[in-house]
């Protein structure tokens, strides 16, 4: 079985049950398949085959997910591109995956215009609506359907920032989705009368993974736009919505805004949470804002095909379990290492964590050192989180292995914002690192050692000409030396303490 395969079997056998719904729009299972043919065929034509890819800058929408669909029938991969990356680092991706086609949404032509000439494996630039400078996709999809199933063994190749700076091509097969979808459908009590919303966008693992949910278990997907807490709780209201997955600052948002508290959200039986900390405060006030909800915590990766733990919604009341990410899923297994020798190490002993799953990626694109060093002899994966497992087998999140800052969900490598600082005249060293924040649960604060003039607004302002913002530090504070091992090796965890001093774990 395959994607693809799965989708013309829920057309075949509910042709007139709905698929998707995305802002005013409904298409049904037999009408989605169709599309997915006839943008499997504007494929072809252009010239894209077996194991080419094809990459997509947009907000989720609809042509999103047909191409999602229509690249993996011709044996193509799909790769999503984070949309709030700036244009050298949108040209970075889409030339790293050598795509062979590169969709984009109208609001991001301006992205087009600075990169089309630095895409030297991309023939065809597509545009989401009107456009005066390049194809239209309405009308370059418009084709004769091809019905001739190929899918490759990688089904989405998604983009995880790498410790080195540079983003690394994630490949997900088809067999990683049919390994973790059927526990979804289980654990979360899917059934026929569920609608199953897709909030978070489509380049983040949680995105995917619900959108093609929504066809592995035959039921409505409702497409959002874009994560904005007020819409999510309308469409929750509208089109009485059942489950959806958000980040804690979602929660956070929606328990402060007056219009999200007025919703009928009384339609919604399970809401999931993780891809970042979460206090008890908002976890709580999340409880009390939807009394009638069940909540269940996830805790996953992009190399894991997301989620392979979840906290009960039983264990959702007050204890040391609340604090926890919850145990493995039944096909998962999880077990502590010490980071530099891989021995095992018993409960209650912080070390690496490691996933033994059939979730596990297929491997990075191009990146076989760093595939050796990810995916273990024996089908071990590590997180590079740290952490312990309880006696009952509770994982508790303890630190990072590696030095990345979750922000608001968002995941910063802290080596790509050095390497711009760093490219400032008045900057002698630096180093990044993440520091407690009440809204985004961290943020990126910069530690600077200066050799000429400069402020703290200059070089926040010189970080969001070059990156996503994001990523760009919060604050800056200047020193007279950054603190370094014999080896030259930052110590960060040093930098760290006293912005977390009193805080109870080392991560928000």
């Amino acid at each position: 079985m395959n994607l693809t395969g799965l989708l013309r079997d829920r057309a075949a056998a509910h042709p007139d049950r709905i698929a998707y719904i995305y802002q005013d729009e409904q298409v049904t299972f037999a009408e989605f398949d169709r599309r997915v043919d006839s943008v499997a065929g504007a494929l072809r034509a252009s010239g894209v085959g077996q194991g080419d890819r094809v990459a997509v800058l947009d907000k989720n929408s609809l042509p999103y997910v047909e191409l999602l669909f229509a690249a993996a029938r011709i044996g193509a991969v799909q790769v999503p591109v984070n949309y709030r990356l700036a244009a050298d680092e949108v040209a970075y991706i889409v030339g790293n995956a050598q795509a062979k086609i590169l969709v984009a949404g109208a609001e991001f032509e301006n992205i087009l215009d600075a990169i089309a000439g630095r895409l030297e494996h991309t023939e065809h630039l597509i545009v989401i609506g009107d456009s005066e400078k390049y194809e239209n996709y309405a009308a370059w999809s418009d084709r004769e359907p091809t019905r001739q199933d190929d899918p490759a063994e990688v089904f989405v190749q998604l983009y995880s920032s790498g410790t080195t700076g540079l983003p690394k091509g994630v490949m997900l097969t088809h067999d990683n989705f049919l390994a973790v979808l059927p526990l979804a459908d289980d654990l979360w009590n899917l059934g026929p009368e569920s609608r199953l919303m897709v909030a978070m966008p489509m380049y983040h693992i949680a995105g995917c993974t619900l959108t093609v949910g929504a066809v592995y278990a035959g039921i409505p997907g409702v497409i959002m736009r874009e994560p904005d807490p007020v819409g999510i709780a309308k469409a929750i209201e509208a089109h009485r919505v059942t489950h959806v997955f958000l980040v804690p600052v979602l929660l956070m948002f929606m328990q402060q805004i007056p219009e999200v508290r007025a919703a009928d959200l009384s339609s919604l039986r399970l809401l999931l949470y993780g891809a970042s900390p979460i206090s008890d405060e908002v976890l709580l006030g999340a409880m009390r804002l939807l009394p009638n909800t069940e909540f269940m915590q996830v805790y996953g990766l992009t190399e894991t095909t997301g989620a392979i733990t979840y906290l009960p919604p039983a264990d959702h009341k007050p204890g040391e379990r609340l604090r926890s990410a919850g145990i493995a899923n039944p096909t998962t297994e999880l077990k502590i290492i010490d980071p530099a020798t891989g021995e095992d190490l018993p409960a209650g002993r912080v070390g690496e964590i490691v996933s033994r799953t059939p979730q596990n990626m297929h491997g990075y694109w191009a990146l076989e050192e760093a595939t050796k060093n990810t995916l273990l002899p024996g089908g071990w994966l590590r997180t590079g989180d740290a952490g312990y497992l309880d006696e009952d087998g509770y994982l508790f999140i303890h630190d990072r292995v590696k030095d990345m800052i979750i922000s608001g969900g968002e995941n910063i490598y802290p080596a790509e914002v050095e390497n711009v600082l760093m490219s400032h005249p008045a900057v002698a060293d630096c180093a990044v690192i993440g520091v407690p924040d009440q809204k985004w649960g961290e943020t990126p604060k910069a530690v600077v050692v200066r050799e000429g003039e400069t402020t703290e607004q200059e070089l926040i302002d010189y970080c969001r000409e070059r990156l996503a913002h994001f990523k760009c530090p919060s604050s800056v504070d200047f020193t007279e030396a950054i603190p370094r091992n014999p080896t030259g090796k930052v110590l960060k965890r040093q930098l760290r303490e006293p912005y977390w001093e009193g805080e109870s774990r080392a991560v928000h």
